[in-house]
């Protein structure tokens, strides 16, 4: 047989919240990934958009206003020192040097450096033609030096020109990454979404069976305490949420099962009690009949017949008071049933014979003191004193196998006697009598058998079933009741 391996204890509260934790990182993370790339690409977009405006500008400077401003000073219009050749010059060297910062594509950086040293290559020509302007250079001279600074120029424009198309360039390619980038998301997002669902119904699903199962056994603790099966637990659940319940739930089971039975033991008590009472009102009228007994006998000076009636009465108390011991042995039972029929006797010899027959194998059995003599009293003076001719009255003690192995073996004890017997309907009434709670007072002619059947059920428990009666009216009764063969109080021999 496989053992399950033991579950280890978990919170709801705890689990949702890692589930709701782990869904949400699953989410943010690509979310924050596509974010960051989003603006990776977007400040190189935005990069790229600002360098070919700037340098479209820093061209549209290139090709008219430089050489503009030194074809007025070499045609005459303006002085070498009064125009602003020197201003246009800083304004392309500061659109160059800003394209350069915000460039980081190495061929494009190589470009912007090169046009750099262009543009100081341009400096130095327009140094060269106000140095040779100043010495009074002729209008020829200065024109082959503006020449060639057009030329320069027309280098730079070229320079930047290639550079604006390597930018284009290179924001179609920063395009076609952020649609690949685009795509790539929008798989990735639904992989996600997938994902999520999936792992959201399987820990509803786990949690819906987690919880449904301890949920259920609780369910069925309720259903067996309400059908009065208070002996019936739950096991702990695995959920501490539902732990607290379970542990209430088995404590009001175990405190209302304790209730009844300290309230069954004290019911029990109590009618122990009250049969004591019962079985002390047996003894008193036996007493005063074996004191007259005893005296008219010797008055009519039948010693010996007092001394055998004062010896089995004797012998009849010690084994009625036993110490207050509520068990004796077989062997005492039907000593002391034959002391009190060695008694009666003496006393009505005439009307009673009897006969005691015991399987010597029960003798150092354990029974209930005193289960026995009532019922011969009760054949005495129910059964045979009443009809007419000798009565005879016979006591059995028999063991009855156990049938099966495991079983207890049991004692069978029967009081038959010929006596006047029972009606029908005399004999229902009695066995309402003897099954019915009732006052001792309210027992009248049957309180011995009452007293014997009520202490049989109660310190039997379920091993004995009490009194069995069978009677005819005229022909006599048998009285009989079976109880399970100990060797010790409450301790069985098997």
């Amino acid at each position: 047989m496989k053992h399950k391996s033991p579950q280890k204890n978990f919170s709801l509260q705890h689990t949702l919240q890692t589930s709701n934790f782990i869904i949400v990182c699953i989410l943010i993370i690509p979310a924050v990934y596509s974010i960051i790339l989003f603006r990776i690409y977007t400040r190189q977009y935005d990069s790229i958009i600002t360098n070919v405006s700037r340098a479209n500008e820093v061209n549209q400077i290139v090709k008219t206003k430089i050489t503009h401003e030194l074809w007025d000073i070499v045609s005459g219009w303006k002085k070498f020192n009064d125009g602003n050749q020197y201003e246009v010059l800083a304004e392309i060297k500061n659109g160059v040097n800003e394209m350069l910062k915000g460039s980081t594509d190495k061929t494009n950086v190589q470009q912007l450096e090169l046009a750099s040293r262009t543009v100081e290559t341009l400096y130095k020509n327009v140094n060269e033609l106000g140095v040779q302007m100043a010495q009074g250079s002729s209008v020829s001279h200065n024109e082959r030096a503006l020449d060639e600074i057009r030329s320069i120029t027309a280098l730079l424009s070229e320079i930047l020109q290639d550079f604006v198309v390597s930018e284009i360039e290179g924001a179609a390619v920063t395009n076609e990454h952020i649609k690949h980038m685009a795509l790539i998301f929008t798989v990735l997002q639904l992989v996600i979404l997938v994902l999520v669902i999936a792992l959201a119904l399987t820990r509803l699903r786990q949690l819906m069976e987690s919880v449904r199962q301890p949920v259920a056994d609780m369910e069925r603790l309720s259903s067996r305490i309400a059908e009065g099966d208070l002996t019936a637990r739950v096991e702990p659940p695995h959920i501490r949420e539902l732990q607290h319940l379970a542990e209430n739930l088995n404590t009001m089971a175990a405190r209302i099962h304790g209730l009844i039975e300290q309230n069954i033991a004290e019911q029990k008590n109590l009618q122990k009690a009250e049969l004591k009472a019962l079985q002390a009102q047996i003894t008193p009228h036996f007493l005063y009949n074996t004191f007259d007994t005893i005296i008219w006998l010797a008055e009519a000076e039948q010693i010996d017949d007092v001394i055998k009636v004062t010896t089995a009465f004797s012998e009849f108390l010690r084994i009625s008071l036993s110490r207050g011991h509520e068990w004796i042995t077989v062997q005492q039972e039907i000593s002391h049933v034959r002391h009190y029929l060695t008694i009666q006797k003496i006393r009505y010899e005439s009307i009673l014979n009897y006969t005691i027959t015991v399987d010597e194998r029960l003798d150092n059995f354990q029974m209930l003191k005193l289960s026995l003599q009532p019922l011969v009293e009760n054949a005495i003076y129910h059964g045979i004193k009443n009809k007419r001719g000798r009565g005879h009255l016979q006591v059995h003690a028999q063991l009855v196998p156990a049938t099966n192995a495991g079983e207890t073996p049991h004692m069978r004890f029967a009081i038959e006697d010929n006596g006047i017997g029972f009606t029908k309907e005399k004999l229902e009434q009695v066995y309402a009598t003897l099954h019915q709670e009732a006052d001792a007072e309210h027992l009248t002619d049957v309180y011995g058998l009452y007293n014997v059947n009520k202490r049989l059920i109660l310190y039997y428990n379920a091993e004995s079933d009490g009194l069995h009666i069978q009677s005819e009216a005229g022909k006599g009764t048998t009285v009989w009741f079976t109880v399970p063969c100990r060797i010790a109080d409450g301790e069985s021999n098997v």
